[in-house]
């Protein structure tokens, strides 16, 4: 499991305890689904599609950018844990929701990894809904590690050096991620 946009989301929303285990459910059921229609079919089909391939690789590659200038940004502010809540009022559950289905469903690299990557290997098991499910189960085992580890390790972690080093963590990770995506174009 690599720490990419989804689970820095994850691990984000546990440390400010806003919504966390839904969070996680939400990015558990969308990886089980997505995971399934991989191994069954979809990813085979988007494989014969090099311009859906295309696309989801640029869109990826911008979405990573983004996502790791905004960890950038947060790195040399002052923001910390509680600065962050104080300016920020608490979001509802319908707005967190909604941020977790964007910052699942709008990320290509969560397609890559879960239709295209486990859905292939997935496909070629003979039993594939028996990898379907253990795929998904480690899948909701991580989310939910994630999601009540980062809650009991919010103490600790709320020192602002702490969001500093893993808000730049965070962006080295999507640099690189989107890196590898636009590498093959460049070679």
């Amino acid at each position: 499991m690599a720490i990419g946009a989804q689970n820095a989301f994850v691990l984000g929303q546990s440390l400010k305890r806003e919504h966390h285990l839904s969070v996680a459910l939400i990015c558990m059921l969308c990886d089980a689904i997505l995971i399934t229609a991989g191994v069954f079919g979809l990813a085979t089909l988007i494989e014969q599609h090099p311009l859906v391939m295309e696309i989801a690789r640029w869109g990826g590659i911008l979405f990573l950018l983004g996502y790791a200038l905004l960890a950038i940004r947060r790195a040399l502010g002052e923001q910390t844990l509680e600065s962050e809540a104080a300016v920020q009022p608490r979001r509802t559950r319908q707005a967190v929701i909604l941020a977790t289905l964007a910052i699942t469903l709008l990320n290509p690299h969560v397609y890559l990894d879960t239709v295209i990557l486990i859905g292939s290997v997935g496909a070629q098991q003979s039993w594939p809904i028996w990898f379907a499910a253990g795929a998904a189960s480690a899948s909701m085992l991580w989310f939910f590690s994630l999601a009540i580890g980062g809650a009991r390790l919010a103490p600790l972690l709320s020192r602002p050096v702490t969001w500093r080093v893993i808000d730049l963590l965070v962006a080295a990770m999507m640099l690189r991620v989107a890196w590898t995506l636009a590498a093959p174009v460049w070679s």
